[in-house]
């Protein structure tokens, strides 16, 4: 597979050097060349495939010839040892849980999937990688978790300071070995902007080596395509008009849901549940986008002001307004709203979700009021135990917690302050 830039000023680049490169250097992102369509009958029979051959197929083509098949599936099945499963609260609804993974979030298919590529190509490699990323909750857990112990690759987390959950807060500060958390004053947008700064940065690059983990990078970016095969899968037989609903930060995870209708997945509408960082709902109501700062919710992990992955979107529908619009729809949702959502999960259906699923949620109610055939998957992204202070005021029910997060809530937190770019700069030429 080939990747180019976004920008389309550099030049095109392979699979290997767009995972280490994380940035094309033009500063665009890496977009695949060619998109190519499942074989035909990949989705009438996949109801008898398991998830590794299900994943193999769909990324395989991501990948090429970069990665020699044995291996691939390796770190197919490494990725992907938790499950994927489904909870039918009605026949419109149903709730796609993708936090059984080891940090309790999505974002560990993504972090351990680029992990292990990365690991891959660095294997007989002497010099250090730097992978840089910043976070507004779980991916920095995610990707710490991913990372670590991976040979000659150093990561450093930056994250906005009081403004991700505690237990968010200590799986990005407690595991030590390579990994290091950079605490900024500021919020998640200054995170993002010093970190793309990093990369534009030439007296940086002629130094370290530096690449990104978010969902800029693609091999954080392309695998969650497989959230939505899994689902299909399990509900290809008992639902017809299924819609996907994503509570969406920076677009990642949605854009990725796009690439797979690209493979041929057979799903009618996607929806984008947002919180009250409305840009992208702004610009499908007025085709005007004007990112502005990010505002603070108890759905942190959507608190994205300009989404880096909306552009991916764009170009998936060549840039039409009319033709993206025809396959999206997007609605954003206040913090009363959402608690008001996540008490009527629990009392209806007995479920207990967390704030970005109870956004989910709403988006979904919202929808079936325009298609009320539709049989609606909502992404629950995160445990609800990684919003605790949030859920169990909200529902007035305490929560268990997971052996996972018992473990790292009696671990010392050790962070680094950071207030500037230069402080960042000065960290990572130090390091």
């Amino acid at each position: 597979m080939t990747y180019y830039s976004l920008n389309r000023i550099a030049p095109d680049t392979s699979f290997e050097q767009a995972v280490i490169n994380g940035l094309a250097p033009d500063k665009g992102l890496y977009f695949p060349k060619n998109i190519r369509p499942l074989a035909s009958d990949f989705f009438s029979s996949i109801d008898h495939k398991s998830k590794i051959e299900i994943a193999y197929e769909a990324l395989k083509q991501f990948v090429g010839d970069e990665i020699p098949e044995s291996k691939l599936k390796d770190i197919i099945e490494d990725t992907l040892n938790f499950d994927f499963p489904i909870v039918e609260l009605n026949k419109n609804l149903s709730i796609l849980e993708l936090f059984h993974g080891p940090t309790l979030a999505f974002k560990d298919v993504g972090a351990r999937f680029m992990a292990r590529c990365l690991g891959y190509f660095n294997r007989d490699n002497t010099q250090k990688v730097t992978v840089l990323v910043a976070t507004s909750g779980d991916t920095g857990g995610a990707v710490a978790n991913g990372f670590l112990g991976i040979k000659g690759v150093e990561v450093v987390i930056l994250y906005p300071s009081g403004k991700v959950s505690k237990i968010q807060e200590k799986q990005l500060t407690t595991l030590g070995q390579n990994i290091t958390a950079l605490e900024v004053a500021g919020v998640f947008d200054d995170c993002q902007d010093m970190v793309k700064r990093a990369f534009v940065d030439d007296e940086l690059s002629k130094q370290i080596k530096l690449t990104s983990a978010n969902s800029i990078n693609i091999a954080r970016w392309l695998p969650q395509l497989l959230y939505y095969l899994f689902a299909y899968k399990e509900l290809k037989n008992n639902y017809k008009n299924l819609v996907f609903c994503v509570p969406s930060g920076n677009y990642g995870n949605i854009c990725a849901g796009m690439v797979a209708q690209k493979l041929g997945l057979p799903v009618k509408h996607f929806i984008a549940a947002n919180n009250s960082n409305d840009t992208v709902v702004r610009y499908m109501e007025t085709k005007s986008y004007h990112p502005k700062p990010s505002v603070a919710t108890i759905s942190n992990a959507m608190d994205v002001g300009n989404p880096s992955n909306f552009i991916r979107i764009k170009e998936l529908y060549d840039n039409s307004y009319d033709n993206l619009k025809s396959n999206l729809s997007t609605y954003s949702f206040s913090d009363l709203e959402t608690k008001q959502a996540l008490l009527e999960l629990y009392r209806n259906y007995n479920y207990i979700a967390d704030p970005h699923g109870a956004v989910g949620y709403l988006g979904a109610k919202a929808f079936l009021k325009k298609e009320p055939e539709a049989h609606v998957v909502i992404l629950e992204t995160a445990h609800p135990t990684k919003f605790l202070d949030v859920v169990e005021t909200t529902i007035g029910k305490e929560i268990t917690i997971p052996n996972q997060i018992k473990d790292i809530m009696e671990k010392p937190k050790k962070s680094i302050p950071i207030k500037s770019y230069d402080d960042l700069k000065s960290f990572l030429l130090k390091g």
